[in-house]
């Protein structure tokens, strides 16, 4: 999924139905750069189902496993990506949902909806088969996917996502508070993250990364570290990676043109950069991906989170 920013640096969802604030897509992580995804935040709640294989999913630098038939939620404005350390595959269920869709009222939004939201305490949560509640939302998950080709399917997205929230809200843990120190590491990263993926066409130093988050060289390298589990230049070289697949995809632009496109200093290293994150050449990636593209459809799910 290729990211584009608001002014805040926060992801602009591109949403499945963008009139109704809904993205839901089935994924694989094959299709990311060493089967890791690109750290991010968005306004969204966001609930993950692993269908097949596992993942480990990084939240604010706090690393869950999720196994086959389990999943997790990840509340809004968190740092979060998906990746895969011996690079296995992993199909998974992605869906993301703006807040608003339960504010139907001022009262709905004060009693229900903000308190959760602002929970520093329930930044995630993972989703085990084997808790009952749990499994209830892993359920309700896949009715989501399967509602799609249903008449007025946003009505009944909308309720399930009222009954998903109604079992977060009932096991949602209190409140508790946050560090300032915390809260400005965040910050920071956010800062840095938005720059990157703001100038990613430009040469970018070490130097000029860490001055967006107002910290030092070394202290830009460890909160990467401590929240994204990477260094900033491979951070860098991923979105250059994620924004020249969206250019193979959607334009005629030669891979030469993509390579200057994405901000990499020639074709040469950029196929070579390509093929060690990819395993192929752009060439071939974009033939793939191509001929994936003509052949998707959408079909009702089965996995073993239904058995």
């Amino acid at each position: 999924m290729i990211l584009d920013l608001n002014e805040d640096s926060s992801e602009n969802v591109p949403y499945s139905y963008p009139g109704y604030f809904i993205f839901i897509e089935k994924d694989c992580l094959s299709q990311y750069p060493q089967h890791t995804g690109l750290s991010h935040w968005h306004d969204d709640v966001e609930f993950i189902a692993v269908l097949s294989g596992e993942m480990d999913y990084n939240v604010n630098g706090q690393v869950t496993t999720i196994h086959t038939g389990e999943g997790l939620f990840v509340n809004s404005r968190q740092f979060h990506h998906g990746f895969s350390k011996d690079r296995g595959e992993c199909e998974f269920l992605c869906i993301l949902l703006h807040p608003m869709l339960l504010c139907a009222t001022s009262s709905m939004e004060q009693d229900f909806v903000a308190p959760l939201l602002a929970n520093t305490a329930f930044a995630s949560c993972p989703l085990r088969s084997s808790i009952p509640w749990e499994h209830d939302i892993l359920l309700l998950l896949l009715q989501m996917y399967d509602s799609l080709d249903q008449p007025a399917f946003p009505l009944l997205i909308q309720g399930l996502f009222s009954q998903i929230w109604q079992g977060l809200y009932a096991h949602a843990p209190k409140e508790q508070p946050q560090s300032a120190g915390s809260s400005n590491q965040l910050s920071a990263v956010r800062e840095m993250v938005g720059y990157i993926q703001k100038h990613y066409q430009e040469k970018i130093s070490l130097d000029a990364i860490a001055a967006s988050g107002g910290v030092c060289k070394s202290k830009c390298s460890s909160l990467f570290r401590d929240y994204l589990n990477q260094t900033p230049v491979n951070y860098l070289i991923k979105y250059r990676l994620e924004k020249s697949i969206e250019l193979m995809a959607s334009t005629d632009l030669n891979i030469t043109q993509i390579s200057y496109e994405v901000g990499f200093s020639g074709a040469s290293y950029f196929s070579e950069t390509f093929r060690k994150h990819f395993g192929c050449s752009p060439v071939r990636y974009r033939k793939e991906i191509r001929d994936a593209l003509k052949d998707t459809a959408l079909t009702p799910l089965r996995s073993s989170l239904l058995s």
